[in-house]
C-alpha cells in the first residue's frame, strides 16, 4: 500500500544531474508536463555532473562557431588565443582511438555529430561557457595553445551547469522533487506507466507516460563495484556524488532491460592517497610533466603516453594494481609552474625536499633505494636533444627503458622536488543499458520497452577501457535532450491514438 501525494504527468525523470535535467527541459519544450526525481536533497542536487569541472568537449570547426556557443567572448581572448578546430571526424575517431575501437559506433555518431547543436541549445537555455584557459592551455610566444580537443567549461563549473539547468527548468515549469528515491518502474506488456519512489521515506508513485532513466552509474555502490570491475575495487574512493549506486540501471534490468558495454570498466583518476570517501577527490592530472613510482619505488606506467586528457581515466585502474594502491607523482622545478590549480589545495598529500635523497627519506611507504636508482636509470634515458613543449606531443621520450616515456620526459635534477601522494578515484562507471538511436531502452530481444527511455551514465555502450575527457557532459547533453524530444513525441503518438478510440 502506498502512502502521501500520488503524482501524476506526462514524463518522469529520474535523476537531476547534467543529462537528467537537459532531458527535462527538452521534454517540457516539446510540451510535456515533466517531473524530475532526485534521489539527494536539494543542497546536493546534480549527481555526478555537479562535481566535474563543467569541461566540456564538442565539435568545432573554428572561432565562429565558438562564438556561438560563448556570445560574451571578448574580442582580446579572441586575439590572445589560439582555439584552433576540432571536427565531428576527428571526435569520432579519438571516441574509436581511446575506447580500442570498442565504442558504438552509432551512439558515437550521434554524440560527435550532434555535439555542436547541442552545445548552441544548451546556450540558448542560459547555460554559459568560458575558454578552460587554466587546465587545457600553455602560453607560448605570447599566445593560449589550447590541446587536447576540450577548450571550454561552463561557468562555475560542474555545479555552475546543474544549477544553471535546474533554474531553466523551473522557469519553464519542470516539477523537481528532492529527497525522492525511484525504487521501481510501474510497467506491463504495453510499457512503463510511472515509478514508485520514496519520498522523504514514504512510499508512493507518480503516474506517468514516460519515464526517463538518468541517475547514474553505480560507481557509489561498493558491492557492485567489487562484483562487476573486480577485487580491490571496493578500496578505491568514490570521486563524486555518494547517491550514484546504479538504482535506475537495477530497476531497468528487473523489467527485463538489457545490459550494455564495459561493465568491468570505469572512469578512475589519480587522486589524493587520503581523500575521503565520496567528494571530489582532489585529482591531480599534470602527471605528464613527471614521473609515477610505486610503493617498490618503480616506474609503471608511460606518463607521457598522450594528452592527459586521453589518459587520465585509465590511471587510477593501474594505480589500484599497485602494491598498497598508491603512488606518488614526483616533479622537480623545471615543471612547477605547470601543475594545475588542484595541486595548490587544501585536501593535498605533499612533501617537498631540496634533494633527490631528501626527498626519497619523505616518500612515505616508498623503497628509497628502488626510488633513487629509478630515478637515476630515468635521468640518464632522456633525450635531451628533443625540445620541451607542453602544448603538442613533443616527442622527448626515454630510451631504452622497461616502461618507456613517449613525450614530455625531463630529467629530475633541480630542486626543490615536489611529491604528491595519489590512489585511485573512480568516477562513474561504463557499464549499463542498452539504448537505441533514438534513446529507448532496449529489452533482452533488442526490442524497444515502449516509454522507456535512458541517457547519461547509466547508458552503455559509448566508453571501453578509458575515455575522452570532457565525454561525459556532452553525452549526457547529447543524449538527455534526444530522450527528452523523443519522450514527447511517443506522448503524443498515445494521446493521437487515445483521441482516435
Amino acid at each position: 500500500m502506498t502512502e502521501g501525494r500520488v503524482y501524476e504527468t506526462d514524463v518522469v525523470v529520474v535523476g537531476a544531474g547534467n543529462a537528467a535535467m537537459c532531458a527535462a527541459i527538452s521534454a517540457r519544450e516539446n510540451g510535456a508536463k515533466v517531473i524530475v526525481l532526485e534521489k539527494a536533497p536539494a543542497a546536493e542536487k546534480g549527481g555526478n555532473s555537479a562535481y566535474t569541472h563543467g569541461s566540456v568537449r564538442f565539435a568545432y570547426n573554428g572561432i565562429d562557431d565558438l562564438k556561438e556557443v560563448m556570445p560574451e567572448l571578448s574580442q582580446q581572448e579572441i586575439d590572445s588565443s589560439d582555439f584552433g578546430s576540432y571536427t565531428e571526424e576527428e571526435f569520432f575517431e579519438d571516441m574509436c582511438r581511446i575506447t580500442d575501437y570498442r565504442t558504438d559506433p552509432e551512439l558515437a555518431s550521434i554524440l560527435t555529430s550532434k555535439s555542436f547543436k547541442t552545445m548552441k541549445w544548451l546556450t540558448n537555455h542560459k547555460v554559459r561557457f568560458v575558454p578552460i584557459y587554466g587546465r587545457q592551455a600553455f602560453k607560448v610566444d605570447g599566445k593560449f595553445k589550447f590541446w587536447g580537443g576540450m577548450i571550454i567549461e561552463s561557468v562555475g563549473g560542474g555545479q555552475g551547469l546543474v544549477d544553471a539547468l535546474h533554474d531553466e527548468a523551473s522557469r519553464l515549469g519542470v516539477e523537481v522533487l528532492y529527497d525522492a528515491m525511484a525504487t521501481e518502474i510501474i510497467h506491463d506488456d504495453s510499457g512503463v506507466h510511472g515509478v514508485f519512489f520514496k519520498h522523504k521515506g514514504k512510499t508512493t508513485k507518480v503516474l506517468a507516460k514516460s519515464v526517463i532513466l538518468a541517475s547514474g552509474g553505480f560507481h557509489a555502490n561498493v558491492e557492485m563495484r567489487t562484483r562487476y570491475l573486480g577485487p580491490k575495487w571496493d578500496l578505491a574512493k568514490a570521486r563524486g556524488s555518494r547517491f550514484n549506486t546504479g538504482d535506475g540501471i537495477q530497476m531497468a534490468i528487473n523489467i527485463g532491460a538489457q545490459a550494455c558495454g564495459n561493465w568491468s570498466g570505469a572512469h578512475a583518476v589519480g587522486g589524493d592517497r587520503y581523500a575521503p570517501e565520496f567528494g571530489e577527490g582532489s585529482q591531480k592530472l599534470s602527471y605528464p610533466f613527471g614521473i609515477i613510482v610505486n610503493a617498490e619505488g618503480k616506474r609503471f606506467v608511460d606518463e607521457g603516453a598522450d594528452f592527459r586528457n586521453y589518459t587520465y581515466a585509465k590511471i587510477g585502474k593501474i594505480i589500484l594494481e599497485q602494491p598498497g594502491q598508491f603512488a606518488w607523482q614526483i616533479f622537480d622545478q623545471k615543471v612547477a609552474h605547470l601543475l594545475r590549480d588542484e595541486y595548490r589545495g587544501r585536501r593535498v598529500t605533499k612533501v617537498k625536499a631540496n634533494t633527490l635523497e631528501e626527498l626519497a627519506e619523505k616518500l612515505d611507504g616508498v623503497d628509497q633505494e628502488g626510488f633513487l636508482e629509478t630515478v637515476k636509470e630515468y635521468n640518464a634515458a632522456v633525450r635531451k636533444d628533443i625540445p620541451f613543449n607542453p602544448n603538442v606531443k613533443d616527442g622527448r621520450c626515454t630510451e631504452g627503458l622497461t616502461v618507456r616515456k613517449s613525450n614530455w620526459a625531463n630529467t629530475l635534477d633541480e630542486g626543490t622536488f615536489e611529491a604528491y601522494a595519489v590512489t585511485s578515484c573512480i568516477t562513474f562507471t561504463f557499464g549499463g543499458l542498452k539504448i537505441n538511436d533514438k534513446t529507448e531502452v532496449q529489452d533482452l530481444l533488442s526490442q524497444s520497452i515502449p516509454g522507456l527511455y535512458a541517457a547519461g551514465e547509466l547508458v552503455g555502450g559509448l566508453f571501453y577501457f578509458n575515455y575522452p575527457g570532457g565525454t561525459g557532459l556532452t553525452a549526457g547533453s547529447v543524449f538527455g535532450k534526444i530522450a527528452g524530444e523523443n519522450a514527447s513525441r511517443y506522448i503524443h503518438q498515445l494521446k493521437e491514438k487515445e483521441e482516435m478510440v
